[in-house]
């Protein structure tokens, strides 16, 4: 998949016109709301389009037709209705508890997150060899997945309101009641109120944000952004917002592997430290190598560093590296500041 990150420095003749906007698959008389294979293989196509297929633009996923994108709408729509409408009557065979809610969106939820997860290992499988080389090819490879991911998640938007947004009202989001419990109990009078109880439970929720660069005073636009880092750094089994839910899988099956520092080999006793304070240099993961070269490299374009560095630290931030991460405190300093808002 190296070539979804091709750039127009990569292409002769310089800037070159878009790709065509992917037509409307004929589906003939079948009906993609039938089943979830009728239906993924319906989407599959606009899927591959939009996150894995070439472009000239990396920050620019390439465009279905509009007819497409109505269809994807009206067939999702279709197959959540019809699955909500299909109830077992008297004597039916009932499903186990644990198939509870694949009819009304988690096995749709479910296909997205693993075609995120094939996605990003192809990403990881594709990454240079030479540590040097490896800012150069993550950057603008992120921007390719983060716009294409973007994309999906403005396709499948019904997922996010129909699914994930019922989801999270039952407590089964990135950040659930029994995580901030302990925490807001130790703080509970016997006369509290129960508004008490919430404004202390959403109180525990701003800390929780804070690890993810909130601050006080932010807008609803950087609350939603720094909520979806927040989502991105969840464990699988949180259902998160679609584009959260690729940032967490470039995470898992991109990011950890590289930033992973590899165990010392080897038998024998262990070395004492130096007496004279200074800490012996301790393995580093592929990233972390890779930045150092970037930052420590002599010469060469200044702008070019500038860029990469910014880049990298986004693309930490956005996959929910949290903000003590050594490597986010080593390049955070590179992301321009916020454009003040205009009157």
């Amino acid at each position: 998949m190296p070539t979804a990150t091709t750039t127009k420095h990569d292409t002769p003749g310089g800037d070159a016109p878009p790709p065509p906007p992917l037509p409307n698959p004929s589906t003939g008389s079948a009906n993609p709301a039938a089943s979830l294979p009728a239906l993924w293989g319906y989407l599959q196509p606009a899927l591959d389009h939009m996150v894995r297929s070439p472009t000239n633009s990396p920050a620019k996923a390439p465009a279905i037709e509009v007819s497409y994108h109505m269809g994807v709408h009206t067939a999702v729509y279709n197959y959540f209705t019809s699955q909500s409408e299909q109830s077992p009557g008297p004597g039916a065979f009932r499903a186990p508890a644990s198939d509870k809610g694949k009819a009304s969106g988690t096995d749709l939820y479910d296909q997205l997150d693993r075609y995120y997860a094939d996605a990003a290992r192809e990403l990881l499988l594709a990454a240079p060899p030479d540590d040097a080389a490896l800012v150069h090819y993550l950057v603008p490879c992120f921007h390719r997945f983060s716009a294409g991911a973007q994309a999906v998640s403005r396709l499948l938007n019904y997922v996010n309101r129909h699914y994930v947004k019922r989801a999270v009202d039952e407590d089964r989001g990135w950040l659930r009641l029994a995580d901030v419990l302990d925490a807001v109990a130790r703080t509970i009078q016997e006369d509290d109120t129960r508004e008490k109880i919430q404004r202390r439970l959403r109180e525990r929720r701003t800390e929780e944000l804070r690890k993810f660069g909130y601050l006080d005073g932010a807008s609803p636009a950087d609350i939603a952004r720094t909520e979806e880092y927040a989502e991105a750094a969840s464990p699988p089994d949180r259902v998160v917002h679609l584009s959260a839910l690729a940032y967490r899988r470039f995470r898992i099956e991109v990011l950890e592997p590289l930033l992973a520092v590899p165990k010392i080999k080897g038998k024998g006793k262990k070395k004492k430290p130096p007496q004279n304070g200074d800490r012996p240099a301790m393995p580093k993961g592929r990233l972390a190598r890779s930045v150092k070269e970037l930052l420590e490299a002599e010469g060469g374009d200044e702008g070019e560093r500038q860029r990469l560095a910014s880049g990298l630290a986004v693309m930490l931030r956005t996959c929910g590296v949290k903000n003590d991460h050594p490597l986010r405190k080593k390049l955070d300093k590179f992301i321009p500041p916020p454009e003040p808002a205009t009157t």
